[in-house]
């Protein structure tokens, strides 16, 4: 799934998006109980998968390619695309804890598996375990979508390890498939979006 700039792109990312979250939450059940795999957050896979939500990841990468950019671009702001990569994970992160405030739905190990909603007189600010959506899936795909955006070429890997992160949170039984599905379409509308900011800001200083 990748948002474009054409109507018709956006409108059939959007029917892909609410067919994968209906399916998405017809499988949750079933998904907890099959998918489980404890082990795997104990391996080298299951570190490196978890880690690609983890925010300072991106903030190494950003600040890894401003120093390249540096040396090898003549023209454009060398801190651009490195911006554009923080800034897509950081509020790819700020917009799953605000969702996860706003569904307050609990993460699914808690409850045997069924769906339990915090009541707002309940910690009505914290989202400790809360679990819709999840922030690593989300941070992942987030930065995922924007590195699609400047590296083309590699895009099946970057929505790859973010597939991965999200199976991660799903195996450990952190989070049902309904909160990374929702994480991966959050994600890349957040990247499109901030994408669509640079072209303009681009087109305008042009």
């Amino acid at each position: 799934m990748h948002p474009t700039s054409s109507r018709p792109a956006l409108l059939r990312f959007a029917l892909a998006a609410a067919l994968a979250l209906l399916a998405a939450h017809l499988v949750d059940r079933w998904a907890f109980a099959q998918l489980a795999a404890p082990g795997l957050s104990e391996s080298d896979l299951g570190r490196m998968l978890r880690v690609m939500g983890f925010l300072p990841l991106w903030a190494t990468a950003a600040v890894a390619l401003v120093l390249h950019d540096r040396a090898e671009r003549a023209a454009g702001p060398a801190w651009m695309r490195g911006l554009l990569l923080l800034g897509s994970a950081t509020l790819g992160g700020a917009a799953a804890e605000l969702l996860k405030l706003l569904f307050r739905r609990e993460r699914p190990r808690a409850h045997a598996g069924e769906y339990v909603f915090r009541p707002w007189t309940e910690r009505p600010l914290s989202t400790g375990g809360l679990a819709l959506p999840s922030s690593h899936a989300l941070v992942a795909w987030a930065a995922a979508g924007m590195l699609a955006r400047l590296f083309p070429r590699a895009r099946w890997v970057w929505y790859a390890l973010a597939a991965g992160s999200s199976y991660s949170r799903v195996a450990a039984g952190a989070h049902f498939v309904s909160d990374v599905v929702l994480s991966a379409v959050v994600g890349l509308l957040v990247a499109e979006g901030l994408w669509r900011w640079h072209l303009r800001r681009a087109g305008a200083a042009g």
